[in-house]
């Protein structure tokens, strides 16, 4: 099997990358897709120089190896990506290959969370709407991170029976530290996650925002919503 897990930044998309790599049946793969669309874009992200260089840059040979044999040769593949990276021109017939799943955060979190790390904000950053758009181009399961982090046990259960997987129990804890797969910007954003053993608590109250922010927020909200009604339940 092969699973492609969308998501935007800041969304507990890298302690699932965990949680799956911590099967001894899968291998991972960290945002396969992020220079591709940096050498194409030319966006000023933080160490894009380096992730140019140290990743495979060109889409349809990244592409190719979504769908090709997998490493390790492990029985399932675990891909990280993000819907925003998948700008046009970019191939999209390896999706139709893949069982897609989209995890999705409450927008004001994943707004706080990023302006921690980036100064300026745009809607292109975070990706909800591209998202929404792909969930109806390709369909897949919907799982809430805020549902995981409540019940990390029950959510990751309900996954693997909505996706046809065995649950494994490996998948609610993990040595602390960076892994071999992280991409090169591992340094720059998983400071928090390599800090972790497992997934954290639920979260308290939502973030208060404001001004820029907050029109970020009324832009994302709807297609979160939409999303939201979804999600998978245990």
């Amino acid at each position: 099997m092969k699973i492609a897990m969308w998501s935007g930044p800041r969304n507990l998309s890298t302690a699932m990358m965990y949680a799956f790599g911590n099967r001894a049946d899968f291998a991972v793969w960290d945002e396969p897709f992020y220079a591709p669309y940096l050498a194409k874009t030319g966006l000023d992200h933080p160490m894009a120089a380096e992730i140019i260089a140290a990743h495979e840059a060109d889409p349809d040979k990244v592409a190719a190896r979504c769908i090709g044999s997998i490493p390790g040769e492990k029985p399932h593949f675990y891909m990280k990506h993000m819907p925003h990276h998948m700008i046009d021109g970019f191939p999209m017939h390896w999706t139709k290959e893949c069982v897609n799943v989209h995890l999705i955060r409450h927008p004001s979190r994943v707004i706080a969370s990023y302006g921690a790390k980036r100064d300026t904000i745009t809607d292109n950053d975070i990706g909800f709407r591209q998202q929404a758009e792909l969930y109806d181009e390709i369909g897949g399961t919907v799982i809430d991170s805020a549902d995981i982090r409540a019940n990390p046990e029950g959510m990751l259960r309900a996954l693997c029976n909505a996706i046809g997987i065995a649950f494994d129990p490996a998948m609610l804890s993990w040595k602390a530290g960076p892994r071999n797969v992280d991409g090169i910007w591992a340094s720059h954003w998983y400071n928090a996650v390599h800090k972790s053993t497992g997934f954290a608590g639920a979260e308290g109250p939502l973030p208060a925002l404001d001004g820029q922010d907050a029109a970020l927020l009324e832009t994302a909200l709807p297609f979160y919503d939409r999303l939201r009604q979804h999600a998978l339940t245990t």
